[in-house]
């Protein structure tokens, strides 16, 4: 979801006047909600269940039980700024008020100091601090389908990396239990050149016997330059540690379950990282909405990678006069942030650094 901090009402409207305002204290299976009116009665509760049937009963029931024709009239506080809770309230035309699990606690130290967990408690809680203290929660808003989209294949590159981090320390424990010469010629021993050179040369058996014809070949296919064939050779040979029988056996075959699962990740991260570039051309190329639009540099490149995806620049509305915009501008990786895809409005003067 796309997140804006919501104005007090000494700084005007959010969007229309709020007179219900709706605690949901959100759960994998069943949810609690509290609908509360304007004066911070609590006027009705019930269970709802994750459901699609559940979650559009809800909506029927909150827009009966105030008799209201206009959604909007209604403000529901939620402790998750996305997920399928969030965008079926939001499709309905609700607005919708997130804020930070941690910070709710504190607002709930107001009706009990007791820690043990209570979903009416939570929800009547959440109901009461958006009412009395709507500055500290976050409006959400929907985000176009394409930002969905890239946020998505970002959490994937993201976890596809740390998988690949956990892969890679596990290959070089195993290259250390009895083929350290392997593991020093390069600092990452999960790129797939170093994957195929371990497959024609497992271990120190295989290097006195492999030819530097098959070295340089692998090499060759890698566009590897950095050392050639005899080098390499000359180090996979050096004198071999002394291990107990069955050893290398087992390194060997731990290694090479590794390999397959590296292999895949390698693919599998390539394949989100040219998808998130992909999206990134469209959204720079495609017409902007709502007065949003891309803002990075695109004369820039980064490693090959045009600068719309390798960085983004974020240029969020603050709170002020009307038209006032203020450019909170800063790199990103070459990764996508998995929380924000940024869209930067057309006031921002920032330039790249």
């Amino acid at each position: 979801m796309k997140v804006a901090p919501a104005r007090s009402t000494m700084e005007g409207r959010v969007s229309e006047e709020i007179r219900w305002f709706v605690g949901f204290d959100w759960a994998h299976e069943q949810h609690r909600v509290c609908l509360l009116d304007g004066a911070g009665k609590r006027v009705a509760e019930r269970d709802v269940p994750h459901d699609g049937a559940g979650l559009a009963q809800l909506c029927e029931w909150l827009i009966e039980t105030t008799a209201t024709t206009r959604p909007g009239a209604l403000a529901v506080a939620i402790e998750t700024p996305r997920g399928p809770v969030v965008e079926a309230l939001l499709e309905r035309g609700f607005q919708v008020f997130a804020i930070n699990p941690k910070q709710l606690d504190r607002f709930r130290d107001r009706f009990s100091v007791a820690g043990a967990k209570d979903d009416s408690r939570d929800a009547l809680v959440l109901g009461h601090s958006l009412r009395t203290d709507r500055d500290a929660f976050r409006r959400l808003t929907i985000d176009d389908p394409l930002v969905i989209e890239l946020r998505e294949w970002s959490r994937i590159d993201d976890e596809l990396k740390d998988e690949r981090t956990r892969l890679t320390n596990r290959v070089r424990d195993q290259l250390w239990r009895y083929y350290p010469q392997a593991g020093a010629i390069t600092d990452d021993v999960a790129a797939d050149w170093f994957l195929d050179l371990w497959d024609k040369v497992p271990g120190p058996a295989q290097a006195a016997r492999v030819t530097e014809k098959t070295i340089a070949r692998i090499l060759k296919k890698h566009r590897i330059r950095r050392f050639d064939a005899a080098e390499l050779l000359r180090r996979l040979r050096q004198p071999a540690l002394v291990v107990a029988p069955g050893t290398v056996a087992a390194a060997m075959a731990h290694i090479g379950t590794l390999s397959a699962r590296l292999r895949l990740v390698n693919q599998q991260i390539k394949q989100a990282e040219r998808r998130l570039d992909e999206g990134s051309s469209i959204s720079r190329s495609s017409k902007p909405s709502a007065g949003w639009t891309n803002c990075a540099d695109q004369s820039r490149t980064t490693r090959g990678r045009s600068a719309s995806s390798a960085t983004l620049r974020s240029c969020v509305p603050v709170q002020g006069s009307e038209g006032s915009h203020s450019p909170r501008c800063s790199p990103r990786p070459a990764s996508l942030c998995a929380d924000e895809i940024i869209m930067c409005c057309d006031c921002c003067r920032a330039s790249p650094r």
